[in-house]
């Protein structure tokens, strides 16, 4: 997987290509929130829940119908949250971590076709170093993975924003 940080910085890159006309700070940052949430899945671990379960690590929690579903329930006590605009956002945000972990060299891939097929996918190419968990973090390991999440991940995360942001003033009507 990779690590905590990078999975928030997918949301908050599309909400900056987005800008705020579209995606409030607000949003941005429950998107960021959303996208990291799917890794809770690990408490499963403490009450005998397998990696490889359905409910395990990288399992229903990293699918694409549970950020639907996610998005909707906040939508439901969140008035921000009630638009087209703000669903497909959170959904999007939530499902990026899913997508992301498919690009991970290590673990069983994701199931992001939950409930509709519980099989753990991979990317075809899987450039990311898969983040070490506990204190191997901060490791020789750790830092590689680093160095390879800002390449693939932070990198192209910057371009977008950047692309957007400059979109959007290129086509701003001149008063």
């Amino acid at each position: 997987m990779p690590t905590i940080f990078t999975h928030a910085v997918v949301p908050l890159a599309i909400a900056v290509a987005a800008g705020r006309g579209r995606i409030s700070a607000k949003l941005a940052i429950a998107g960021a929130v959303f996208a990291v949430l799917p890794d809770a899945d690990v408490i499963g671990f403490r009450f005998g829940i397998e990696y490889p379960d359905e409910w395990g690590h990288r399992g229903a929690s990293h699918s694409i119908a549970f950020a639907a579903v996610c998005a909707a329930a906040l939508a439901l006590v969140w008035k921000e949250a009630r638009s087209l605009t703000a669903f497909a956002f959170l959904t999007l945000a939530m499902a990026s971590h899913g997508l992301l972990d498919t690009l991970t060299n290590g673990g069983l891939g994701a199931a992001l076709f939950w409930p509709f097929d519980n099989t753990r996918i991979f990317a075809p190419e899987t450039p990311v170093l898969v983040s070490p968990i506990g204190r191997s973090f901060f490791s020789m390991r750790g830092l590689e993975t680093l160095f390879s999440e800002l390449r693939w991940i932070w990198l192209p995360c910057i371009l977008l924003g950047l692309a957007g942001w400059g979109l959007r003033r290129a086509i701003r009507p001149r008063t």
